[in-house]
């Protein structure tokens, strides 16, 4: 078991340099606490019957008009009959508001995964997942600007923008599906994997475009994630994971690595701490803290953006809190007392 972990642990090192970064898409620093946004199948990786979780972001403030991001995701975990598979159900919600013009765009998404159990002896599951739901995209054409207003002697409110559009909004479907392998890695329940792979965008949604001669269409996105966790002390384990994302010409890989001390109980502790750092390669290096009183949980970080526009921002970037809520549920097929379920 050790060996594999090495073997893992350098594969991460030595790939990591040689990817490049840029992006597109809504996205989170806390990506850890947007588990369905990143792979529904991803959903229902967590010890409990229930979560719940939210982030709140706000970016570039020191450059324009803040943009604001918030995230709500949930996750209920059902077990199938009396066998080691799982379901989970869920969604995911998303509001996220930028610019002069307070271009607003508002994601509902309800989510549906499978857990297969692979093994007899230990958790192992392979999980397919599917999220799909609607997408509206608003904006505020009174707070609009063009350089068609502009004469000779400045901005004139008086005169025609020069725009042809005549919707201030429009909605498309969307839809992404994910399939993903989480393992317990040796006799340790506490040490464990995970690796997946998502399709966002599979419907390549058309016209979305203010513009109703519009060709454009949602250019699909291949997002890999991969995690593992590992005991250092019977108090304390490190969770190193991370994302690298494609969408057309557009490649994002953000990483992360925390630490977590226990503060009690070393078997089922309810009060933890952690802190780390994550990296969004060529834009931003982040600094983590959380702490974890079970069930809540409140974690914070902050941006300091590397980019090119790090002088123009002085080394400002986004500030993101999470608040997630995680528990077991007192029921007949809680997943509290199987002696294998999905976990990370």
């Amino acid at each position: 078991m050790k060996n594999d972990v090495h073997i893992i642990l350098c594969c991460m090192l030595v790939l990591l340099p040689f990817l490049q970064v840029t992006g597109q898409d809504i996205h989170f620093s806390q990506f850890f606490e947007t588990p369905l946004l990143r792979n529904p199948a991803l959903g229902g990786l967590f010890s409990g019957d229930i979560r719940l979780q939210s982030v709140y972001r706000t970016q570039w403030q020191s450059v324009t008009v803040p943009y604001q991001t918030v995230s709500l995701n949930g996750e209920y975990k059902i077990a199938v009959g009396k066998s080691a598979d799982f379901l989970t159900a869920g969604g995911q919600i998303l509001y996220d508001k930028a610019g002069d013009v307070a271009m607003t765009a508002t994601h509902v998404l309800p989510a549906l995964n499978y857990h297969k159990s692979l093994s007899d002896e230990k958790n192992m599951y392979l999980s397919l997942g599917f999220m799909g739901g609607i997408v509206q995209r608003r904006l505020d054409r009174s707070k609009m600007t063009t350089n068609s207003q502009f004469d000779g002697s400045g901005y004139n409110g008086n005169l025609a923008t020069g725009e042809t559009f005549n919707n201030s909004s429009y909605s498309y479907f969307d839809g992404i599906a994910g399939m993903s392998f989480n393992a317990q890695l040796g006799d340790n329940q506490d040490n464990n994997m995970y690796a997946g792979i998502a399709y966002h965008h599979f419907n390549k949604a058309a016209k979305i475009s203010f513009y109703d001669n519009s060709n454009l269409e949602m250019k699909p996105k291949f997002v890999y994630s991969g995690g593992i966790r590992l005991s250092t002390a019977e108090q304390s384990f490190i969770t190193i994971e991370g994302d690298y994302s494609k969408q057309g010409p557009y490649t994002e890989l953000i990483t992360g690595l925390m630490y977590t001390y226990k503060l009690d109980d070393s078997d089922m502790p309810k009060y933890l701490i952690h802190g780390g750092a994550v990296i969004r390669w060529k834009d931003a290096i982040i600094p983590v803290g959380k702490i974890e009183m079970k069930p809540l949980a409140i974690s914070v970080s902050y941006d300091a953006n590397i980019s090119k526009l790090a002088a123009a921002t002085t080394g400002r970037g986004g500030f993101e809190l999470g608040i997630s809520y995680q528990k077991f549920i007192n029921r007949d097929n809680s997943s509290k007392e199987a002696v294998r379920c999905p976990r990370f």
